[in-house]
């Protein structure tokens, strides 16, 4: 082996390595599993039932009309609470 075929066999070990690093990027950045929490999808269901729950729709109401599953109802209305029990704390500071 010459010193020219080494230096052509570096090179190729060089742009090799360099896809699989590019590989190794995408799939440490994918999410393989699991749900995909809070994404456009999510939130515009999540949004149309806190409008309907707003609007004083009861949970069974709601999924009669939506697209969503009981639990998936009972899920929102406890995000629902959640965030609005940690607004009227955020108020009542603001108050003091």
């Amino acid at each position: 082996m010459t010193l020219e075929d080494a230096l052509k066999r570096i090179a190729e070990l060089e742009e090799e390595n360099a896809e699989l690093k590019e590989k190794i990027e995408f799939y440490k950045s994918k999410k393989f599993a699991g749900r995909q929490k809070h994404d456009e999808h999510w939130m515009k269901s999540y949004n149309d039932f806190a409008a309907q729950y707003e609007a004083g729709l009861s949970i069974t109401e709601i999924v009669d009309r939506s697209a969503i599953s009981r639990r998936t109802a009972y899920r929102y209305k406890a995000y629902f609470d959640g965030l609005k029990k940690m607004t009227d704390i955020d108020e009542e500071k603001e108050r003091k």
